[in-house]
């Protein structure tokens, strides 16, 4: 498979770069692209043999959930199922940002993509190239850090291509993004705990769930 690579605004996609992706991704492609936490695949999370293809191309163990992007909560609140207190207020208060928050998820959401935990991982980014393809495909997309299983994420478009060459259908490279990842919060037992700590520091969320 041949990776094509395509040159971005961060600030301004272009809308037909915009386009491209979402032709890819109905096509059960896999899409690389920019975010405020570095750099992400995507692909769409209802078809399986994408979802495959993610898992592939990080070499990624298909027990491991997939992260999905939604554009709000409402989008949140459709495959979600239980939803507590705690994601209401961290999502008022960080997003869209590089917060990811662990909820049940709802019978819609593929057990593959949950990695047949039922759980499931949701975000609201601020990137305005996933954004748009979001708008543009109208559902939730899978987001899981562009790298390999293991390596660290990459944070330019064209380190993206030099590790993922042949293994996604396109990049849209926004050059360099100085991020540090997405912090990841579970909220779905009585206790909240962060999973994995990045741009959210844990004090922030403690902050704001003070007392829920």
């Amino acid at each position: 498979m041949a990776t094509d690579l395509v040159e971005i605004d961060l600030e301004q996609p272009d809308p037909g770069a915009i386009a491209r992706a979402a032709t890819v991704i109905r096509r059960g492609g896999v899409v690389a692209l920019p975010t405020e936490a570095l750099y992400t695949l995507v692909c769409d999370p209802l078809n399986l043999l994408a979802v495959g293809r993610i898992f592939a191309a990080k070499g990624r163990k298909e027990e491991r959930s997939l992260p999905l992007l939604v554009d709000g909560m409402l989008m949140a609140e459709d495959l979600a199922k239980d939803i507590p207190t705690r994601f209401y207020l961290l999502a008022r208060h960080f997003w869209p940002g590089p917060l990811t928050i662990i909820l049940p998820a709802s019978s819609k959401v593929p057990l593959k993509v949950t990695g047949n935990t039922g759980r499931l991982a949701l975000r609201q980014t601020k990137s305005k190239a996933a954004n748009a393809l979001l708008e543009q495909i109208g559902q939730p997309l899978v987001s899981t850090s562009a790298n390999i299983s293991g390596q660290p994420t990459c944070s330019s478009g064209i380190e993206v291509f030099g590790v993922m060459d042949g293994r996604v259908d396109l990049v849209l490279d926004g050059g360099h993004v100085a991020g540090t990842g997405a912090t990841t919060v579970d909220v779905t037992e009585p206790y909240w705990r962060v999973i994995k700590e990045g741009a959210v520091p844990e004090k922030e969320i403690a902050e704001v769930l003070k007392g829920a």
